[in-house]
């Protein structure tokens, strides 16, 4: 017999209620993009909807072109600091905030406009001017990085 006023006999009942249910959680939310692992197939969507976005975050908050140039999509910097503040957009303004997302994402976008000026340093005013990545191949003697990295070089 089962009582009703049981504590327990309820939480029997509400586990056995659930007991079919899974919830299945992505491994990456759909709205970051990992650039640097992304497949030719997925390209054209997800530049899409950076370019969509920062074409209106940019009207919106009236950034100007020595902040987000036109080319912008051609800086792997810029690319890379304004797809996370799309991913940070994104999430703050998500039916399951509590209602800070918002500000949040507005104090956030005050670092993010020193950060974009800290990665694009207005060289393309008059068209765009390629920027030369670092680059690693032969940077690094070998035989020099052996012998230092064969000792712990704790103090």
């Amino acid at each position: 017999m089962i009582d009703d006023d049981s504590p327990l006999d309820l939480d029997f009942l509400l586990r056995e209620d659930i007991s079919d249910v899974h919830f299945e959680i992505p491994a990456v939310p759909p709205t970051l993009t990992a650039w640097q692992k992304l497949k030719d197939a997925d390209a054209p969507a997800a530049w899409d909807s950076l370019r969509e976005w920062v074409e209106w975050v940019t009207v919106r908050y009236d950034f100007s072109e020595s902040v987000v140039p036109v080319c912008w999509w051609r800086h792997d910097e810029l690319v890379e600091e304004l797809a996370a503040l799309h991913a940070s957009h994104i999430a703050a303004f998500d039916p399951s905030d509590a209602g800070l997302g918002p500000i949040r994402w507005h104090e956030q976008l005050d670092v993010a406009r020193a950060r974009l000026r800290h990665a694009y340093y207005g060289q393309c005013s008059n068209g765009h001017k390629a920027h030369q990545p670092r680059e690693w191949a032969n940077a690094v003697d070998d035989r020099e990085w052996d012998a230092w990295a064969s000792q712990s070089h704790s103090k």
